[in-house]
């Protein structure tokens, strides 16, 4: 497959999964598909735990609530450190967030499905940060994302996207445009 075919192949998948278990060495190709992404002033804030265990996993799942993505036999728990970068910015944000694009394409990649799930754990209820209690996580990393890593049960479904002319166009914003698209 190539690159293109992959990329639109990929969505979120929310299904349940099949039991089989993803072997070490693709979690291993993931993880460094992930870690291989561009960092702001190769900061390089960001760092991975994938879980393959299933008791670390039941652990897991207790403080996931609601529960999302609990019959994947794998998750890959994405972690960031807040650092300065360039004149005090930090791009922890925009670090993970390549990492994770680059993860969920190899996970498509290798015959996988995956779903970025973020703002249910970063919310005021701190699932993220249970996680990271579980997994000893040191305080100066953040537990930000969490991807379930299996074999889809059912056929992925495709969302409709809006069309390229709707959301692209070249050398300006036009004119006949409406500000907000729904």
């Amino acid at each position: 497959m190539n690159v293109y075919k992959t990329i639109n192949k990929r969505h979120s998948y929310r299904g349940k999964y099949k039991s089989d278990t993803v072997p070490r060495e693709d979690l291993i190709t993931i993880m460094k598909a992930g870690l291989n992404a561009p960092s702001g002033c190769n900061k390089q804030t960001t760092s991975l735990i994938a879980v393959d265990d299933k008791d670390v996993l039941k652990k897991l799942h207790k403080v996931i609530n609601p529960p999302v993505g609990e019959t994947a036999p794998a998750i890959i728990c994405v972690l960031t450190q807040r650092l300065p970068a360039y004149r005090e910015k930090c791009f922890a944000v925009q670090d993970y967030s390549a990492a994770i694009e680059n993860m969920l394409l190899a996970i498509v990649e290798l015959g996988y499905q995956s779903c970025w799930y973020e703002g249910h754990i970063t919310d005021e209820d701190k699932i993220g940060y249970q996680m990271a209690q579980i997994l000893n996580v040191p305080d100066n990393f953040e537990l930000v994302c969490f991807l379930p890593v299996g074999i889809a049960e059912t056929e992925p479904t495709l969302p409709k996207k809006r069309t390229f002319e709707e959301r692209a166009w070249f050398n300006a914003f036009p004119n006949n445009q409406n500000e907000s698209v729904p």
